[in-house]
Formats: structure tokens, C-alpha cells, sequence
């Protein structure tokens, strides 16, 4: 998937950048990175996405990408962890917002991700895999990488869930397994509403069975 010899004059006409002053070359991978986002919401299609794409939206020549990215897939991760400290950001400010209530504070989390799904479609796509992700092998990502991708936002919907059962509200044995399972089920319905405009449901319903079922919540837990 690396792009390789690539030259200047491979490049289209570009808007020239004001060169960094030394020490700003981090400067230089957060615009890359910016740039990457910045097409995948203009055009929802990570294909969009390569070295020399890029490079025209930040205003410089390709080879000027790798001594901070070595190749496309290491662009990607770069976006899609970006975005997933966003969305634990999203999810805690939520949980914030929904007062001290164990219960009330999993629904609120829970209404958060999807909402968050329905108001970022193409980059929620891309943070679940999608054509940027590479085999093994085939890219400079190592595995460790691919699969702790979301792992600290994950462990807080398990510590929410945890705090449920604490609080007697919820009968769930393993907050850290049933997590994950919550997760898959609120990914199923974020995905089904994005491609199905005409399932029928009232959603609300749906969401609110998904999380009484999956976390197990008594009457106390419910709204």
C-alpha cells in the first residue's frame, strides 16, 4: 500500500506552505493528519486518501511525508486515533452531563455513541475498519496498533457499567465482557441506521432494549 517513487513533479499545481521554523516539524504531522480528516469529509471515500492527496491539501511535495508518516496506513491510524479520543471526549462529556445516577449516566453514554455515529457517518466508518485497513505485513502497522485501537473509551463504558452494578442496578458478573458486548450491539444499531433508511422501528425502543437486556438493569435501573 506504500506509495514509492514518488518526485516533485508528480505533484499537480499546489498552494505553497510557509516552510516550518526548526523545531515546528510536529507542526507538520498534525496537518498532514488534519488534511487526511479534512478529505475524508469532503469526500466519504478513504480511496481519497494517499500520500499524494495529501500532500496537495497541505501544500507540499509527497516525499515531504515520510520522516513523519512512512506510508498511507500510518496516516489512517493516525486519523482514526485522533478521532477516538474524540469520541471518548464525547462519551465522558455526556456522562458528566447526566448527573451522579449510575443508570442514567450508561443511558446517556449510550445515546451519546449513536448520535455521535449519525453526526460523523464517514469518519465513524473509517474508525471500524474499512478499505484503510491493511493485512498484516502489507503496511508499516503492527498489530498491537490495529487492536488496542478505542480501548481506553471502551474500558470506560466498562467502568460505567461496572458502576451499575455497584450501585445494585444492574445484575452484570463481568462489567469488562458484558462492556464489549454493549459496545457490538450499539455498533449494530449505529451501522443499521446507516444503511437502512426504512427498518422498522421506533429506535428509541430499541436503544432502550439493548442496553436493559445487555446490562442486565432491575426496575432500580431503569428510567
Amino acid at each position: 500500500m506504500k506509495e514509492t517513487d514518488v518526485t516533485s513533479t508528480d505533484i499537480p499545481k499546489r498552494a505553497a506552505r510557509v516552510r516550518n521554523r526548526r523545531g515546528e516539524g510536529g507542526r507538520l504531522s498534525e496537518d498532514i493528519v488534519d488534511a487526511a480528516a479534512a478529505l475524508l469529509d469532503e469526500t466519504g471515500d478513504e480511496r481519497s486518501i494517499t500520500l499524494r492527496s495529501v500532500a496537495r491539501k497541505v501544500g507540499i511535495a509527497a516525499p515531504s511525508i515520510y520522516p513523519h508518516f512512512p506510508d498511507q496506513p500510518a496516516i489512517m491510524l493516525a486519523v482514526v486515533r485522533r478521532e477516538f479520543t474524540t469520541l471518548e471526549a464525547h462519551l465522558r462529556a455526556s456522562v458528566r452531563e447526566a448527573g451522579n445516577d449510575p443508570s442514567d449516566r450508561l443511558y446517556a453514554l449510550c445515546r451519546a455513541y449513536l448520535g455521535y455515529a449519525q453526526e460523523h457517518p464517514g469518519r465513524y466508518r473509517t474508525m471500524f475498519g474499512g478499505l484503510w485497513m491493511p493485512t498484516l505485513g502489507d503496511s508499516s502497522l503492527t498489530e498491537g496498533e490495529l487492536t488496542t485501537l478505542g480501548a481506553t473509551a471502551m474500558q470506560f463504558l466498562a467502568d460505567v457499567l461496572a458502576a451499575c452494578a455497584a450501585a445494585g442496578q444492574s445484575a452484570v458478573a463481568d462489567p469488562q465482557q458484558d462492556a464489549v458486548t454493549l459496545w457490538i450491539c450499539l455498533h449494530g444499531l449505529a451501522h443499521q441506521h446507516a444503511a437502512t433508511r426504512i427498518f422498522p422501528w421506533p429506535e428509541e425502543s430499541i436503544l432502550d432494549a439493548i442496553i436493559t437486556r445487555v446490562a442486565k438493569l432491575n426496575e432500580a435501573g431503569r428510567p
